[in-house]
């Protein structure tokens, strides 16, 4: 399979300027994940976080919820609400990070403002400039930026090299005495590949395109596009945690970086192999499998998590 990929370009756009880690790619399936992730010397995301979604495209309301209740799942004050294993549970993973290096520390992360473009103001086929400058719409400090398209738009590689990406932008902010002051801004583009590429980016919902062949789970939000979503989301919301900046923890060469979820490829569950995402939990009327309850009494699959203490890929089943 290939790997992630570490870009070194840098796109000036408005006072904007986007360096790109790494890549969610396509179809990812079961490889050795045996090496420890390395750290070099860069932050993590710590600290309050508001996580803002921006929606380009025409989105249903209820397609909004799945991806709106996720981001509400993560956070620790929503745990008591939800069933084990929890989405809370799979995110605390990202805090063994810090221990790692000695110094504990948290991340504590809240649903932000949502903006909506249903009117394709960029047009329907966007490049790497186009999400810079919709990342930036609600550039501020302390917080990560998620750009999610419709199905109905491209982008520059969506389908035929990644399902998304997570990236850093240096923004300029004007202070009260009017002066500019620069601060970096993390964010992260995922497509919905309902309609474009389904077997590529919402594997295991759908049959992959190549690869081991077995039939498609059923979705747990009965969206294929949308569950598909999540789990690409997911994992890129783990590498933004462990490598916002392009210097924190990753596996391999800085030209096709492995990180906290992708260095565990298409595990889901205890017992995964290639074209098999592992034992998940079923769920008895819809028949829909995953392996984390959420915020609202959501249901959802995400990816295994790297653990730095124990330097193995952790599932929640």
């Amino acid at each position: 399979m290939a790997p992630i990929r570490f870009l070194l370009h840098f796109l000036f756009v408005s006072s904007i300027i986007h360096v790109c880690f790494a890549t969610r790619r396509l179809n990812e399936l079961v490889r050795d994940s045996s090496n420890l992730l390395e750290y070099h010397n860069g932050p993590l995301l710590a600290g309050n976080i508001s996580v803002n979604l921006i929606w380009y495209g025409n989105f249903k309301p209820s397609q909004k919820a799945i991806i709106s209740d996720f981001i509400t799942s993560l956070s620790s004050k929503s745990s008591k609400s939800q069933a084990q294993p929890s989405i809370a549970t799979w995110w605390k993973t990202t805090e063994k990070y810090h221990t790692k290096l000695n110094k504990p520390g948290s991340l504590s992360t809240q649903l932000g403002k949502q903006i909506s473009d249903p009117k394709y103001s960029l047009g329907k086929s966007l490049s790497d400039n186009h999400l810079v400058k919709l990342a930036s719409i609600v550039a501020s400090p302390n917080a990560v930026n998620i750009v999610l398209t419709a199905n109905d738009v491209t982008v520059t590689g969506f389908c035929s090299g990644r399902c998304g990406t997570h990236s850093s932008a240096v923004a300029n902010t004007v202070t009260a005495n009017g002066k500019g002051k620069k601060y970096k801004l993390p964010y992260i583009w995922v497509g919905n590949s309902e309609t474009q590429c389904p077997g590529q980016c919402a594997w295991p919902f759908h049959q992959p395109i190549y690869g081991p062949q077995g039939p498609p789970l059923v979705a747990p939000n009965n969206d294929v596009g949308m569950d598909g979503m999540v789990i690409n989301l997911a994992s890129l919301l783990a590498g933004t945690a462990t490598n916002p900046f392009g210097n924190g923890f990753y596996q391999g060469d800085a030209s096709a970086p492995l990180e906290a979820a992708s260095a565990c490829p298409g595990i889901y569950g205890k017992g995964a192999y290639p074209g098999y995402p592992g034992d998940l939990l079923v769920d008895s009327t819809t028949g829909a499998s995953y392996n984390a309850h959420g915020a609202n009494g959501r249901k959802y699959l995400v990816p295994a998590m790297y653990d730095p203490s124990t330097s193995t890929c952790s599932t929640l089943v």
